[in-house]
């Protein structure tokens, strides 16, 4: 992570981007490359580094804009662009903070969030975490989409230890089973993974499973 974190909004609140613009200007270790409306706006060479991608570590991103963007659509060009990004929006709408998750997004905090919060967040997020909050446990614990598919305990707990970057012996002692048990569990983690039409391959597939349903941090 840098020194600085350089720290973009997108957000059509004028009066948010106000008290935005104020704090950062005295936030320690943070800066503000931008505060604009759209994600068009962020992308514009006026705002990219190199002319091509923004210059922004973190983007704060509102999930509904007034240009009518696609939220989902918006995370995965920021992804693309190199910026992790942080939700910050009043939506409770839990479809919604699920798929922004499962687009690429960070992490979603509640605009009533108070800013020593927020700065927490950041952090996180700038560091390659996933920032939580009330609402996002929420959301994960009542997600009942089919392409989420339900796990048993040991088929979580095997999931979970394997992710993490553990080896099949390691997670089969850690989960008092044999190898062939794991395996039996992970391939069994891996088919309905594939039948919700989501891939899961490798480790690095079910690590980011995990991720997106956001199992390790007390998801269903």
């Amino acid at each position: 992570m840098a020194a600085v974190i350089r720290i973009a909004v997108v957000d059509d609140d004028r009066m948010l981007l106000g008290s935005l613009r104020f704090w950062l200007a005295t936030a320690p270790g943070m800066e503000l490359v931008a505060a604009v409306s759209s994600v068009d706006e962020l992308m514009a060479p006026g705002h990219a580094a190199n002319g091509e991608e923004p210059s922004a570590d973190v983007v704060l991103l509102d999930l509904l804009l007034k240009d009518g963007s696609d939220p989902a659509a918006n995370i995965r060009r920021l992804r693309a662009a190199g910026c992790r990004v942080l939700i910050i929006s009043t939506v409770a709408d839990r479809a919604r903070i699920v798929s922004a998750v499962a687009a690429g997004a960070d992490g979603y905090l509640t605009k009533d969030q108070d800013l020593d919060a927020l700065a927490e967040a950041v952090t996180v997020v700038a560091s390659g975490g996933t920032a939580h909050s009330a609402e996002l446990a929420f959301a994960w614990a009542h997600d009942s989409s089919p392409g989420r598919p339900p796990l048993s305990p040991k088929e979580r707990e095997v999931l979970l230890d394997y992710a993490s970057g553990l080896t099949l012996k390691s997670t089969a002692r850690r989960a008092g089973i044999s190898p062939h048990t794991a395996k039996y569990y992970l391939d069994r983690v891996k088919y309905k993974y594939q039948q919700a039409g989501r891939p899961a391959y490798t480790k690095i597939d079910l690590a980011a499973r995990v991720r997106e349903d956001g199992l390790g941090d007390g998801g269903a």
